[in-house]
């Protein structure tokens, strides 16, 4: 039997939304970074470094969730403190807005082209946090980005968001391509391991009883 409700008198919604609000000051950064795991790919991105605002576009776009983050780092110096540490507080926000992970299907995976370029990325938000990263870079820099500072951007993000996470490019020769399809997939996989179970509604998944 279907029940049709006025607009006025929906039932509302008992599950709680995971959002998260982070600040992160040091003497090198300074980072607001807000969260919505459950939105709709919004963004808004200012980090001084405009290749690393387009990935972490990509972030929000493809995981589906709303990003907003400023940053203020000491980019006289270098890309090293600003890519690290927005790294550090969105792996704190993922961390903050999870809760307890009851329902999470916790585990994702996604393969993303572009082009001539491939990339696989597997994520468990287990706890535990762990980085495998096999992305041979064709160029050391990408606009004002250093390439070696994806790979910090990812060790900052599983070492408090508590993932397990492996990237891999399996192919590419256009380092632009090769970045795009690691955060592209990234979040992809990311909108899988978040997404709520509907049959583990309640549930912890792990054998252990805690994540």
């Amino acid at each position: 039997m279907t029940t049709n409700y006025p607009l006025t008198e929906l039932p509302e919604s008992t599950t709680p939304p995971r959002t998260a609000d982070v600040t992160r000051n040091t003497a090198e950064t300074r980072i607001r970074l807000k969260l919505n795991l459950d939105g709709s790919g919004q963004s808004r991105l200012s980090t001084g470094i405009g290749f690393f605002d387009h990935m972490l576009d990509q972030i929000a776009r493809h995981g589906m969730i709303d990003l907003d983050i400023e940053a203020d780092g000491d980019l006289h110096v270098d890309g090293h403190h600003t890519v690290e540490d927005v790294g550090i507080a969105l792996g704190q926000a993922f961390h903050q807005a999870m809760g307890d992970k009851k329902g999470i299907r916790r585990y994702g995976h996604a393969y993303v082209p572009l082009d001539e370029a491939l990339s696989r990325v597997v994520v468990d938000f287990s706890g535990r946090p762990g980085l495998v990263m096999d992305v041979p870079f064709r160029s050391s820099t990408i606009g004002n980005l250093d390439t070696q500072l994806v790979h910090e951007f990812f060790q900052g993000f599983v070492n408090h968001a508590f993932v397990t996470l492996h990237i891999d490019n399996l192919k590419g020769e256009n380092a632009h391509h090769q970045a795009e399809t690691v955060f592209k997939a990234f979040a992809r996989a990311v909108r899988v391991a978040v997404e709520r179970d509907p049959r583990a509604a309640g549930t912890i998944p792990s054998t252990k009883g805690s994540l």
